[in-house]
């Protein structure tokens, strides 16, 4: 039997498999969010064994093996870690269609040389040879091997750099950098968890908070300390992006009304968060930053296991909420006096891929290749139909060679197979349309989109400082 990922794995055509074993493959990796821990970076971590390495954070595998009947002390419990890994082992056979098939097969090929499929019966020898490897297998061991020229992590304004210059200091040639994700600032309609975060704020801006003058100080304080570490990216995690009016006068109001602990009801809330937007955005023009909007996901759907297990562990969904005019409100604010900055949308449901894109083209002035990008397939769309409709969204009303292409928004650092993924369903996108006679049958054109769209976009796009090694 010939193994399931060969190395034409997804190239369905002689130009699909030139694409990429020519111009894709050999490209760094440039993975401009994510959400490793910066922690296991700096520690250079050794992981434990292969369940924590390989289900640990995934909440993508958590989602799976709840479906399959698993118990959830399997999932984020205290069962033992061998047990963990048998319920992943039963979970993977019912999970074909699944992009995770594919990125679990892919994470055991490249990482440890593993060709069988996974499941009950070949669990033994997997953990046993999987295991085995793990003393090589130390995170800058992975960065190393994938070519990571760059990761981008997602931090809190109150989160200390602390971490980030001790990756600094350790020499890795993988630049890290932080990226500046102030959600939790437009918390005001939870006093209770908005207040002792405001308290975390002030002592990472080293400065008291008592009016709505010092929370916007604090956090600017810290835009600049992000800024001299050399970050150049700030991200939003939102339903909707807010676009509501809100003079500075009104937003001092209700943040003052929050942290006496009185919540801001679901106006004032949107007006106060419309008005930090505003003001994020214009720091970001200012700094030539790039702002990153990822839009569409309603989360913690689940309150019972919310209560329990807190967010980010595997309870979201697409939304079906409406973006256009919100969306065009505050890019136009930003637009009318000059300051918005390099920006990336991300969109999470597949009914608006079109009004993302056409929304993008609305705002390119000329000044920078692709200013407003409609970005990468994300969350859910990150398998290769999401891949694919939003790379054929993007060519059919922008610019496909402007592409500043894939990001790995994971957890795990056995991630970067999924740009492997991704430049593997590239590739045969484009070649089938070579094949067809849609695209010139001329491989040295289309191969230079193609490694363009997979390293080179990206770094001259967000503008940070790489080693030489990868510039």
């Amino acid at each position: 039997m010939r193994p399931f990922i060969g190395d034409d794995f997804l190239l369905q055509s002689d130009a699909a498999r030139e694409l990429y074993h020519r111009y894709a493959e050999g490209e760094p990796i440039y993975d401009y969010h994510c959400h490793v821990p910066p922690l296991q970076i700096a520690s250079n971590h050794q992981f434990a064994d292969l369940s924590e390495m390989w289900l640990g954070g995934d909440h993508y595998k958590w989602r799976a093996m709840r479906a399959n009947g698993v118990d959830e002390r399997f999932c984020t419990g205290n069962a033992s870690p061998r047990d963990k890994f048998d319920a992943w082992m039963a979970t993977l056979p019912e999970a074909l269609g699944n992009p995770l098939y594919h990125w679990s097969h892919l994470e055991l090929l490249r990482y440890f040389g593993i060709t069988e499929l996974a499941s009950p019966a070949t669990a033994d020898e997997i953990w046993a040879r999987a295991n085995a490897k793990l003393p090589s297998l130390r995170v800058h061991d992975i960065l190393s091997a994938n070519r990571v020229a760059l990761v981008c992590t997602t931090d809190d304004p109150a989160d200390s750099l602390e971490t980030h210059e001790r990756i600094r200091a350790s020499g890795i040639r993988t630049r890290v950098y932080p990226t500046f994700r102030p959600d939790r600032a437009l918390g005001v309609a939870d006093p209770k968890a908005f207040n002792p975060w405001v308290e975390r704020l002030a002592g990472a801006a080293r400065a008291p908070v008592h009016s709505f003058d010092d929370f916007l100080a604090a956090l600017k304080a810290r835009h600049d300390a992000f800024h001299e570490f050399g970050a150049r990216l700030s991200d939003h995690g939102m339903e909707a992006v807010l676009a509501e009016p809100c003079s500075r006068a009104q937003a001092a109001s209700i943040f003052k009304a929050a942290h006496g602990g009185r919540a801001a009801g679901p106006q004032e809330a949107a007006g106060f968060g419309s008005f930090l937007m505003l003001e994020f955005g214009r720091w970001d023009a200012r700094r030539g930053w790039a702002k990153q909007l990822h839009l569409g996901a309603i989360r913690n759907n689940n309150r019972r296991l919310l209560g329990s297990l807190g967010p980010d562990t595997g309870f979201d969904s697409i939304g079906d909420f409406q973006h256009t005019r919100a969306l065009s409100r505050y890019l136009d604010s930003l637009d009318l006096t000059g300051e918005l900055p390099r920006t990336v949308l991300y969109n999470v449901n597949p009914a608006d891929n079109y009004a993302f894109a056409t929304m993008a083209g609305n705002y390119q002035d000329g000044t920078v290749p692709g200013k407003v990008q409609f970005g990468s397939g994300w969350w859910f769309l990150d398998q290769k139909e999401g891949i694919e409709w939003q790379l054929g969204a993007l060519a059919n009303i922008g610019l496909l060679g402007r592409f500043v292409g894939m990001l790995s928004d994971s957890r795990s650092f056995l991630c970067y197979t999924r740009h492997e993924y991704f430049r593997r369903v590239l590739c045969n996108l484009l070649g089938a349309q070579v094949e067809r006679g849609e695209l010139p049958d001329d491989l040295k054109l289309v191969g230079a989109v193609v490694r363009r769209i997979c390293f080179a976009n990206a770094r001259d796009f967000f503008r940070l400082e790489l080693d030489p090694a990868y510039r």
